[in-house]
């Protein structure tokens, strides 16, 4: 409506205009009225200078009223009676472009410090960087962590954080790393994550980063108190029953408070004293197994890495079980790629694979059809070796707990074989997992990260 009636405005000008120039023309061919020529063409140039006058001025008062909307300046106004009515609802329309920018301006600054507030109370650090280096957030989790004020440009955050800096600098895109910090004197293990992204023509490094080292002391408080408790439980186990029998054979071999002649020892009675030093030779060396496997989860010798074909390995080590196999009744298949080959310690390796078949042969004894089925494949990040049964599965309750140390789901088991072989995995930068349900077998994978 607002453009119609000054298209209008402007078409009456240009009327006005043409039928000036029309009478103009006609007082042209009537030489006698020369003065009636100069009046008429006096009145042309003002005409048209004030429709260039009026389109000019119109113009830059809505070029003030857009620059105003593009900067949020809400304090200047749009005369639109000054130009007539016309222009009346260009001014109403103003007004109300002002007021939804205001309220968009107050949802967003709301919004901002809604996110502010959540950014401030995090306990993970934040940074963001702009592409011209400009500090454009450091939360208050990020200054307490590194103890600095939030710098306004990178370069005075690597004068004051020099090694963390030229760390963040070498980090890839979508990277997460361990990085160990000295600030104040004091050590600190980080764990820091980097993401670059393009916002509005912007690039942005975004840093997140938290500090573990009382995460790592409270886990290690843990583990501490659980390899207690299960130390201190096995050494019972042993040790009182020795305590008690200890105490019996002390009373048959004394009356009274004095040492019993051995001649007046009934054949009963020996027999006692025999079966109790039996019991207590037994417990004793049950200890000291426990003990010696103690020490294997504590001495994993240095790696000696070699590159080894994977199906040559698993032919080999399953040659080497195939009798033990056959008199369980169970088959055991091979399925490897042939020309796959992984970085090793064979030795140690061969220690988790006889591990693993022969836990898997158990679980499948007395099943029907068992099978043990070895799978070993490759990716460009990883190796995978599988052992594959079809035996009872692992109950879900036990399988946070079966590579716990000396944790067993068998009634003589010692806990210590899938510890030592996650252990090992772990020493080659891989890892042991289990995937099982009850009823339908389980699944461990030697995982080897390249």
């Amino acid at each position: 409506m607002v453009s119609k009636r000054f298209a209008l405005l402007v078409v009456i000008r240009i009327v006005l205009l043409m039928l000036t120039m029309t009478a103009l023309a006609f007082i042209f061919a009537r030489t006698e009225l020369f003065f009636n020529q100069i009046i008429l063409l006096g009145v042309i140039i003002i005409q048209v200078s004030e429709l260039i006058r009026f389109i000019t001025h119109t113009n830059r008062e809505i070029a003030k009223l857009l620059m105003a909307i593009r900067y949020s300046d809400f304090s200047i106004s749009f005369k639109g009676k000054k130009h007539g009515k016309s222009f009346q609802e260009l001014q109403d329309a103003f007004v109300e472009i002002i007021e939804a920018f205001k309220k968009v301006s107050v949802e967003k600054e709301a919004q901002f410090k809604f996110l502010q507030v959540i950014v401030d109370n995090m306990k993970v650090g934040v940074l963001a960087v702009k592409e011209d280096h400009g500090i454009e957030l450091m939360n208050k989790a990020a200054q307490d962590l590194l103890k600095i004020a939030t710098p306004n440009y990178w370069k005075q955050f690597q004068q004051l954080q020099p090694t963390f800096a030229n760390e963040l600098d070498a980090m890839e895109d979508n990277e997460r790393k361990l990085i160990e910090l000295s600030i104040k004197g004091e050590k600190q293990q980080v764990s820091v994550q980097i993401n670059r992204l393009k916002i509005l023509n912007y690039r942005y490094t975004i840093v997140t980063f938290q500090d573990i080292k009382s995460e790592i002391e409270q886990k290690e408080i843990e583990a501490w108190h659980k390899l207690i408790r299960i130390l201190t439980h096995e050494i019972m186990n042993s040790v009182t029953p020795v305590t008690s029998l200890s105490e019996t054979m002390i009373m048959l071999l004394e009356e009274n408070g004095q040492p019993k002649p051995l001649e007046n020892l009934s054949e009963e009675t020996l027999e006692d004293l025999r079966f109790s030093l039996k019991t207590i030779q037994r417990r004793s060396e049950g200890l000291l197994h426990f003990v010696e496997d103690y020490r294997k989860l504590t001495r994993i010798k240095t790696l000696e890495l070699k590159e080894v074909n994977v199906r040559e390995l698993l032919e080999e080590n399953a040659n080497l079980l195939s009798k033990e196999f056959e008199k369980a009744g169970v088959k055991l298949q091979v399925n490897s790629e042939a020309r796959m080959s992984v970085a090793m310690d064979r030795k140690l390796i061969d220690q988790v694979l006889i591990n693993l078949l022969t836990n898997a042969r158990h679980a499948t004894e007395n099943h029907e059809n068992p099978v043990v089925e070895i799978h070993a494949y490759s990716s460009s990040h990883q190796s995978v070796i599988e052992i594959k049964d079809n035996g009872i599965g692992i109950d879900e309750t036990k399988m946070d707990q079966i590579f716990i140390p000396f944790f067993s789901t068998k009634e003589n088991g010692s806990g210590i074989g899938l510890s030592l072989s996650k252990q090992i995995m772990k020493k080659h930068k891989g890892d042991l997992t289990v995937k099982s349900q009850p009823g339908q077998g389980a699944t461990f994978s030697l995982i080897f990260r390249k």
